[in-house]
């Protein structure tokens, strides 16, 4: 989660755009910014779409966890439009920046995944404590407090630049702790899955732990595995002070790319790793603009009545 520095460069005659479009290359960037951004609408957008228009769904906790990371995903794929088509940079020192107000999508993500980690540890390990204390309630107070501590980060412009620069190095060590403890609760949760579930005897339920813990794993680690280069670059560059690479601009920045991946992969995980949402997504979205679509659907996946 980067704190940007609040200096705005944007000059009167307007953004000028990412690239100059003088080589095949930058055509490709522009145009492959146009489609990631339009996917991961229509992706992310569709899963929140499911399940706020499906009462089963919003009735459980795992679901309520995908629809904030899917609406944080929906709002990346938007601000694409600008941080990827428009010659942005975000961070030290900041260019058209945004105030870091579209960037900390993704801190919103890692809070929620993290709250989610421990939701599903305790639905599995402690089933009685959580029935008890983690109401649907506490989860959508959790998700709303990841979008609060995020943004109240911005708070920092206030503050003269030297304390916040000292305050940004402080979140940068808390976010490795954060990082370290959603690879622990990752490997945790892989030999829940593995010993615990295969004792408990067949049932509905047990079915719905195993799915919902495969989603939040295959989540987990493919975002690490896109975001973490990122974040490696900019202790780097900040923190170490040496090494590291430095980009253009936000649409040229191979890392920001990756991490912004994660914005098509995760909705995409929750429709392949959950069968009611696929049959969600077929019943409120994809059937309706496809009525032929929706058809050859029901014959591969039967939905249900």
């Amino acid at each position: 989660m980067l704190l940007a520095n609040s200096t705005d460069s944007m000059t009167g005659g307007g953004v000028p755009l990412s690239v100059t479009f003088d080589s095949p290359v930058d055509y490709l960037i522009f145009i492959y910014q146009i489609l990631f951004a339009t996917t991961a609408v229509l992706v992310a957008g569709t899963v929140v779409i499911s399940i706020l228009a499906t009462r089963a769904l919003r009735l459980q906790n795992r679901f309520i966890f995908m629809l904030n990371t899917s609406v944080c995903d929906t709002l990346v794929g938007f601000s694409v439009y600008y941080l990827g088509l428009f010659d942005v940079q975000e961070g030290y020192p900041s260019r058209n920046g945004t105030y870091n107000i579209l960037s900390f999508l993704l801190g919103v993500n890692i809070m929620t995944f993290l709250f989610a980690q421990f939701d599903r540890y305790f639905a599995v390990c402690h089933p009685f404590i959580y029935t008890r204390f983690i109401t649907r309630r506490v989860v959508i107070s959790a998700n709303i407090f990841c979008w609060l501590y995020v943004y109240a980060q911005r708070l920092l412009i206030f503050l003269p630049l030297s304390k916040q620069i000292q305050i940004y190095v402080f979140g940068i060590v808390v976010f490795q702790l954060i990082v370290i403890t959603k690879v622990v609760m990752t490997v945790k949760l892989y030999f829940i899955i593995r010993y615990q579930l295969e004792r408990e005897p067949p049932s509905a339920d047990k079915e719905s732990k195993k799915e919902s813990l495969r989603i939040i794993i295959f989540v987990v680690i493919s975002f690490l595995l896109l975001w973490c280069p990122s974040f490696v670059n900019i202790i780097l560059r900040l923190l170490v002070g040496r090494g590291g690479l430095t980009f253009r601009n936000e649409a040229t920045n191979l890392f920001a790319i990756m991490a912004r991946l994660n914005a098509v992969c995760t909705p995409s995980v929750y429709i392949w790793g959950s069968p009611a949402l696929r049959e969600a997504t077929v019943r409120t979205v994809w059937g309706r603009v496809c009525p032929r679509c929706k058809k050859k659907l029901e014959v591969k996946l039967p939905l249900h009545r």
